[in-house]
């Protein structure tokens, strides 16, 4: 599994699509630092591309990629090596490729800049959403073998957590607003790992009193031991099921 982990790293090391992406998270992060020295300010700016261009980067360049290594996957798989080991290898290799490229762009800028304890939650929630929607890309890509449709669902769910699911939420809480739904948003958004690492950004940066009551009570949830547990157990969850899931798949796939 080794080896074929580091040629899959090295070779999605050599495309240039890795170091534009290095270069625009740089370019993003140090612009900011150029306008603001407010480390707040900057992570709070930063959140959005978090939460947004960050997911939408990993479903499409891993789809991309996986359907453009199909060849080499049967060439692999002519050989004595087991299917799960050359599709863990995939995922790995596209993993680590896209989360390195996510340290050097955003963490390096704190780190000269001295604020690289401000970025620690952003680097954390970056990286699992990462892990997250490289694992959505990759089960996207079993369920058919048309490039087209694969690159279609993975952006479905991308659509779907970072437009549609807020839209939903915000309808039961309008619709329910005289019942007590803390707890009931809590577990909500637990289903969407984008709102998950939202809360946990805001909630670092200190203005849950913007957000009134339930503001106070995310605040005193999360910034708890059981809700850092939670969060983190939660987003894991997000990472391990769709792969598992789709390496069930692959497992049991002709192709």
């Amino acid at each position: 599994m080794t080896r074929v982990l580091k040629y899959v790293f090295y070779d999605i090391l050599r495309t240039r699509f890795i170091l534009f992406y290095t270069a625009f998270l740089l370019v993003c992060t140090f612009a900011l630092f150029q306008f603001d020295s407010d480390y707040g300010k900057i992570v709070l700016s930063l959140m959005n591309i978090v939460l947004m261009v960050v997911p939408l980067i990993a479903v499409v360049f891993t789809t991309i990629h996986l359907y453009n290594s199909y060849e080499f996957m049967e060439l692999m798989l002519a050989q004595p090596i087991h299917r799960n080991i050359v599709f863990l290898s995939e995922y790995m290799g596209v993993a680590l490729s896209l989360c390195m490229a996510y340290l050097i762009g955003i963490g390096l800028p704190f780190l000269l800049f001295g604020g690289i304890a401000y970025s620690a939650t952003l680097l954390s929630t970056g990286i699992f959403l990462t892990l997250v929607f490289v694992s959505l890309a990759f089960l996207s890509a079993v369920l058919t073998r048309d490039k087209a449709k694969a690159i279609g669902i993975a952006l479905l769910f991308w659509f779907y957590f970072s437009l549609i699911y807020d839209g939903l939420l915000l309808w039961v809480v309008y619709s329910f607003s005289d019942y007590p739904l803390e707890k009931v948003t809590l577990a909500l958004i637990a289903f969407n790992p984008i709102d998950l690492a939202r809360i946990i950004l805001l909630l670092q940066l200190d203005i849950s009193a913007l957000m009134g009551y339930t503001g106070a009570f995310y605040k005193d949830f999360f910034g708890s031991h059981v809700g850092l547990l939670f969060s983190a157990g939660i987003l894991t969850i997000w990472v391990i099921a769709p792969i598992a899931l789709a390496t069930r798949i692959f497992a049991r796939k002709d192709l």
